[in-house]
């Protein structure tokens, strides 16, 4: 096990009296007397996942580049609470930095909605070269200081497909048919005009849910679909690609304030580095995934990608309705190709 990671068993015992382990977070003053301020991150995924692979790699070059000043420690498998819990634990101090899904954000400002549009994105790369430009999502990150969050960079979170127990080919074949969302209101009308029914549901509650009829599939990228084993629920994998939703790692500005210059400019160097590293390892984890699921019996489905997106657009036209969100989409449209 890496030594930045925290065991799942060890971080359970331990994430109650975390908020008093003065020598593991804060960022005021650090590295006294040779002392390691190691922040505190907390992620809902495994530490196979390309974004925890990041951190690490992150965290040794933070520790390197700082002749041991500072580094990460991640604590994977949500072993600090759901991804809405871990936002108030940054805000509040508790934790010093948490990955989350881009559509919570929305909750704190609406005009996040414009970055987690359906198809809005070319390819991944895209996206990252727009969401990590100051000069088209800046107004929008800082934003979000009133409510205690510092959003530090956007990673890659993968394209996400429907599967259900059938192939899904047009809009026509998800009519009425209940799919697992993110709960967030863009998704629910996006799914809607998708064909189908959104329904916000826990990850964790997704598969027994399909297996009992109580829904008909979910949605997400091969990672999930693969890892959670939702292959054997719904063997149909559907090329929608219907969303690229990325992924914040946010920080209390607190944290980020209390370092000095120089070290902020050690650690932004290293996050536009591992945000390139991060989609090179997704690339690499997605064909692993499709591998797995297809051994465990899966079938990836080619669907009409053009008919889909060409469904949801009326979504750009209700939700692109401020002078921010205009300019955003205005850059990331400009940015393509």
């Amino acid at each position: 096990m890496h030594k930045r990671i925290l065991a799942a068993s060890t971080a359970a015992l331990l994430a109650l009296s975390l908020a008093g382990c003065s020598t593991s977070g804060g960022g005021n003053g650090g590295g006294a007397g040779g002392e390691t301020h190691t922040f505190r991150v907390a992620f809902n995924q495994n530490e196979s996942h390309p974004q925890a692979q990041a951190i690490l790699e992150l965290s040794d070059k933070l520790e390197e580049a700082t002749d041991g000043r500072y580094a990460l420690e991640l604590f994977p498998d949500g072993t600090l609470g759901a991804q809405e819990a871990t936002i108030e634990q940054v805000q509040s101090g508790t934790i010093d930095f948490a990955l989350v899904a881009g559509s919570l954000l929305e909750g704190f400002n609406p005009d996040f909605s414009v970055v987690n549009l359906p198809y809005v994105y070319e390819s991944p790369e895209h996206q990252m070269e727009v969401l990590n430009d100051r000069e088209v999502t800046g107004e929008l990150y800082d934003s979000l200081l009133e409510d205690n969050i510092k959003v530090l960079t956007a990673y890659h979170g993968g394209v996400r497909n429907v599967y259900t127990d059938e192939p899904i080919e047009t809009p026509d074949d998800l009519q009425g048919k209940k799919i697992r969302m993110i709960g967030s209101e863009t998704n629910v009308r996006m799914m809607e005009l998708m064909g189908g029914v959104g329904t916000p549901m826990a990850q964790d509650e997704v598969y027994t849910a399909i297996q009992s009829g109580v829904i008909d599939g979910g949605e997400n990228n091969e990672l999930i679909y693969s890892s959670l084993s939702h292959d054997e629920i719904a063997p149909y994998y559907s090329s929608t690609q219907h969303l690229m939703m990325p992924d914040y790692l946010i920080a209390s500005p607190t944290v980020w304030d209390g370092l000095d210059e120089e070290t902020r400019g050690i650690f932004e160097e290293l996050l536009a580095e591992s945000v390139d590293s991060e989609l090179a390892a997704f690339d690499e984890a997605v064909q692993t995934a499709k591998a797995d699921a297809e051994a465990a019996g899966a079938t990836f489905v080619e669907s009409d990608v053009d008919a889909f997106r060409e469904a949801v657009l009326p979504l750009h036209e209700e939700l692109v309705t401020t002078p921010v969100t205009q300019e955003i989409y205005d850059a990331i449209d400009a940015a393509r190709g």
